[in-house]
């Protein structure tokens, strides 16, 4: 359905990992794949900004009912707020029968009519092909052909073709028009396309961030416990994660296990407020994360494990110098290029008591698991 298709690509939009996003519409690491490979990495256009225009589906399934009441038209149309022709058209067109109408059906004809399938210009004239085609041969960029497109021919737009309909037809298969191979020849080598974004444009950053210059001064001398630093490690691909906290008076670790195909903002959420939820107050002061998406949601869990929650500036990972040492430590246990999907909470518990088992020479040798323990006792 294009709604669900669209609730994919906000996801993407807003700054989540195609898997990620993939998870948190229901869907299989397989039909993502699917999804990216029929697009090419481009948002459809298809079922998107139609909010207003195009019946959805709950009114499909309200017509739905009132065809089978025997409501007339007019009276339909009156209860949905349309008009009378909308409705008139939704009946004729994607009925099953005269009298037999279902939303279902109905709405995945809707869906299918709205592609609207013209030939690509790309493929109805051969001309402007060859031309694009020994463009892209010559390591000629899309905007680069497109601008030397009109330059060569000010009176002919047939002869014109804008660079995004050179990328559609390079990386949508439904499009078509040019060798899908060709795309090799641009700068990037892609076989999809990465969506672009101005350095000054927000979308898919974390709202309400607040950052670490707002952090209490207490927090830099490590005297006060309770000052955790916060990330995550990636498996193969990043398709895998595991989320990593450190205390920094103690040194002591806590890890999460991100299951794998849930959704990562969710799992991070979760298992925070649970590790976190679990201190005492007086180990519960702060939290520093940096700028990942996966802390999208960091309000829910200041207010659930009732802590405070600040971000590294960008590229700053010295900011949390404690948590990025750590995760060098860890890649003892978990390899770069494997999969931590397959670790579960139990694994991890075991690995991060073994870690604060360990002594440490700043601590005089004493182990995060002695020193954290004085605290708990206070």
């Amino acid at each position: 359905m294009a709604e669900v298709v669209q609730r994919f690509w906000q996801q993407v939009a807003e700054g989540g990992g195609y898997y990620d996003a993939g998870a948190a519409v229901g869907w299989s690491v397989t039909t993502v794949r699917n999804e990216l490979r029929a697009v090419g990495g481009i948002r459809p256009r298809r079922g998107r900004a139609l909010a207003g225009r195009s019946l959805t589906f709950r009114e499909r399934e309200e017509i739905s009912v009132m065809r089978a009441q025997g409501v007339a038209v007019r009276e339909m149309a009156r209860r949905l707020g349309r008009a009378p022709s909308t409705v008139s058209r939704e009946l004729r067109r994607n009925a099953d029968q005269p009298y037999l109408y279902r939303a279902t059906t109905a709405h995945a004809r809707a869906h299918d009519r709205a592609g609207r399938p013209k030939l690509a210009k790309l493929v109805t004239n051969e001309k402007l092909r060859e031309k694009v085609q020994d463009g892209l041969q010559g390591r000629s960029s899309p905007q680069q052909i497109a601008g030397r497109l009109r330059k060569d021919y000010p009176d002919d737009p047939e002869m014109w073709v804008s660079h995004e309909t050179i990328y559609q037809s390079l990386y949508v298969e439904s499009r078509g028009g040019l060798k899908r191979e060709l795309a090799k020849n641009l700068r990037t080598g892609r076989t999809l396309r990465k969506p672009q974004r101005r350095p000054d444009e927000r979308r898919g950053r974390i709202q309400d961030m607040v950052m670490i210059a707002d952090r209490p001064a207490e927090v830099e001398d490590r005297a006060v416990p309770g000052h955790w630093e916060g990330d995550l490690i990636l498996g193969k691909d990043g398709k895998s994660s595991i989320a990593t906290v450190v205390e920094r008076t103690t040194g002591f670790l806590m890890l999460i296990h991100i299951q794998h195909g849930v959704n990562r903002v969710e799992a991070v959420r979760n298992g925070l407020i649970a590790k976190m939820g679990a201190l005492p107050d007086h180990l519960r002061q702060s939290l520093t994360w940096d700028q990942g998406t996966e802390m999208r949601r960091h309000k829910e869990v200041k207010i659930a494990a009732d802590i405070d929650i600040y971000f590294c500036d960008p590229h700053s990972p010295w900011q949390r110098g404690s948590n990025e040492n750590m995760n060098g430590l860890l890649r003892q246990y978990f390899p770069k290029g494997t999969d931590l999907s397959v670790h579960s909470q139990t694994d991890l518990d075991y690995v991060a008591h073994q870690i604060n088992d360990r002594p440490r020479q700043r601590f005089d040798y004493c182990t995060p698991n002695e020193m954290i323990r004085t605290f708990l006792l206070r």
